[in-house]
């Protein structure tokens, strides 16, 4: 895992100016740093690098080519590189990095041939001294991060936002219209950043630039994608797996099996991070059937009840053998994250399990350089509850008058989500495990919301939505499109939980989960990899018909199948509790002043980005218990610690 940075058309003197770009994002590699720019300093690249693999000094960048033609900066890992290495017929290998495999690969093959054979996680940046022109590229499902984008004639790239600030060309404004996607999703997606021009090369994109003197013909290059994972959702559904589900079942394991015995790869100490769940769990048991060492795993403790999964964990490692690591944090210890979570994440980011994220990141860190997750589950076998609402809840609800629909919301609408949330802790104990829901609140207040809306499409988009009319909120703004509002560039599916799995895979986990998971890590110098994420794992879920997903109202079927070889059921069973904090207690209790000094009406008007009164309105509902705005609200809040620091 590294961090890279770079520039076309930037002044003479580079050297120094590309060194202040990669010292904002040491923290990516601590290890070491280089540069390295053209002879008439058109550009200029930069590398700093956290050592995985080839911890010599022949797995230094920027990197040459043997054959002197591309030089290359890269973030990442290339997972099947030595089998790569046994395809090419390269005569003088310096050393064993993948780094050196790709420029290989590049050499004999191209970089669209490349492109399609590599297995990994990457963003980098090749010149091509032949050509003249400069490749940005992402990975197939956008694991690591780049941006990109001109300030004037100018163009900037790097893995981090403050990599591109560091250079004295940039001058980009806050764009409004991105903001309002942040309070409507927590995150900003893909191409959008927070600055007016300057955008995230999409997963599975590279673009093109000709550096030929012309700067008129590189401002025109357009990312152009050589994956794409709605051709992977529409092939898989056309070409769906017929076989028994004891079949499926040995299929998966043995893929997903192959992608962890490949991610383990590492010249460094490497563990897991497991919190007991579905996901986390598969992944450390198949990691621990295939060593002979104890797999170090790592979970990381809440004393609030409802959100401490730490005892699952440990059971789940207690039953595996893991050399397990846990550490239970105290509410000091999450809100003593909050004051560097502006510049951890640099453009501003509302998920607020990015704080346990960090902490777990922070304690793994004291034992490993890397760490396997079990991210991805969800999205390619349906765990989230609203993939099963979709079945539950929008399949009736579609179908009732108009007067009916119009009267369940009233009724939903008659107790606060507070008021539900108590209903419910009281009855658990006659429940059944079904119908005991977390935050059953929040989940009453989007039903209600949804019992109005005319397609499945809205259905998503509301139950995905935190502000409804963030540019009503947000002064001057316009919510611009996106793969979620743009109902034409979804994927053709079998049904609408299908189609909603393909879409949060495409945004939700790309633009949240993952950059969640980047940036807490890389803030520690920790590399994480995502064994569900192996393409051919993915390509092989979505030839999986949906009930072997989704059966008898519960997600995964299929993944649990797998994870029921190694771990007793009794382990696993319980409802999904999620990776959170009690963010809307912390908010009326320690969090208060804080928060109201963020969001105080004078502040408000004075910076000239929200509307005062919603906000505060919704502030005081909130402070009141009379409803939980605690998402909403956190959005707000990053935004607004966000731009005090810029």
């Amino acid at each position: 895992m590294c961090g890279i940075a770079g520039f076309v058309y930037g002044e003479s003197s580079g050297r120094s100016t590309i060194q202040s770009m990669c010292d904002q994002i040491s923290h990516r590699g601590p290890d070491s740093e280089g540069y390295w720019q053209t002879d008439d300093g058109a550009l200029a690249i930069g590398h700093r690098r956290l050592s995985i693999l080839d911890l010599s000094a022949a797995g230094h960048q920027p990197m040459h080519s043997e054959c002197g033609r591309y030089v290359l900066v890269f973030n990442g890992e290339i997972y099947n590189h030595l089998a790569l290495r046994s395809l090419l017929a390269e005569p003088n290998w310096r050393g064993q990095s993948d780094t050196e495999t790709l420029l290989a690969c590049f050499t004999a093959w191209g970089l669209e041939a490349t492109l399609q054979v590599v297995r990994g996680m990457f963003a980098f940046a090749l010149w091509d001294k032949q050509e003249q022109e400069l490749t940005l590229a992402r990975d197939r499902m956008g694991e690591k991060p780049l941006y990109w984008g001109w300030c004037g004639d100018v163009l900037l790239f790097g893995s981090e936002l403050k990599a591109l600030k560091a250079h004295p060309a940039f001058n980009a404004e806050v764009d409004r219209d991105a903001l309002t996607l942040l309070l409507r999703h927590c995150y900003i997606p893909a191409p959008y950043s927070i600055y007016q021009g300057i955008q995230k090369l999409r997963p599975g994109h590279f673009v093109r630039i000709p550096v030929r003197g012309d700067v008129a013909e590189s401002k025109a290059a357009d990312p152009v994608a050589y994956w794409s994972l709605t051709d992977v959702v529409e092939n898989g559904q056309s070409n769906k797996f017929c076989g028994s589900p004891s079949e499926a079942v040995g299929l998966l394991e043995s893929s997903l099996s192959a992608s962890v015995s490949e991610q383990m790869l590492s010249d460094v100490p490497l563990g897991a991070f497991l919190s007991g769940g579905v996901d986390s769990s598969a992944i450390v048991a198949l990691m621990q059937a295939q060593s002979n060492r104890k797999v170090k795993t790592f979970t990381i403790g809440f004393e609030e009840g409802g959100y401490n999964e730490a005892e699952h964990a440990k059971q789940v490692a207690r039953h595996l053998g893991t050399d397990h690591t846990e550490l239970y944090v105290s509410a000091d210890d999450a809100l003593g994250v909050i004051p560097s979570l502006p510049t951890m994440f640099c453009e501003p980011f509302g998920d607020s399990s990015q704080i346990p994220t960090f902490l777990v990141s922070q304690m793994a860190k004291q034992h490993v350089t890397v760490a396997l997750s079990g991210d991805g589950g969800d999205e390619l076998f349906g765990g989230y509850n609203r993939y099963m609402a979709a079945q539950k809840v929008w399949g009736p609800v579609q179908r009732l008058p108009a007067f009916v629909r119009k009267f369940g919301a009233a009724s939903l609408r008659a107790m606060t989500p507070a008021q539900w949330d108590r209903l419910f802790q009281t009855l658990s104990p006659i429940l059944p495990k079904r119908a005991r829901l977390s935050i059953p609140g929040e989940k009453a207040r989007k039903l209600a919301d949804v019992l109005s809306l005319t397609d499945g499409h809205a259905f998503y988009r509301q139950l995905t939505s935190h502000w409804n009319d963030p540019a009503s909120v947000v002064i001057n703004g316009n919510e611009p499109e996106t793969l979620i509002s743009n109902s034409s560039a979804w994927p053709k599916t079998d049904s609408l939980e299908h189609a909603m799995m393909a879409m949060d895979a495409q945004t939700y986990m790309a633009d949240d989960i993952l950059v969640k998971v980047d940036r807490a890590a890389m803030a520690t110098s920790l590399e994480t990899r995502v064994p569900m994420l192996n393409h051919q794992v993915v390509e092989l879920a979505w030839q999986m018909p949906l009930e072997y997903k989704i059966r008898d109202g519960q997600g995964k079927w299929l993944l649990r199948q797998v994870l029921y070889k190694h771990v007793p059921r009794e382990l696993i069973e319980r409802p999904k509790a999620g990776f959170g904090i009690p963010l809307d207690a912390w908010l009326r209790g320690p969090l208060r002043e804080w928060a109201e000094s963020l969001l105080s009406e004078q502040r408000l008007r004075s910076e000239g980005f929200f509307h005062p009164e919603p906000i505060r309105t919704m502030w005081a509902q909130h402070l009141s218990g009379k409803m939980n705005w605690q998402y909403h609200l956190w959005n707000v809040l990053m935004f607004q610690a966000w731009f005090a620091e810029q």
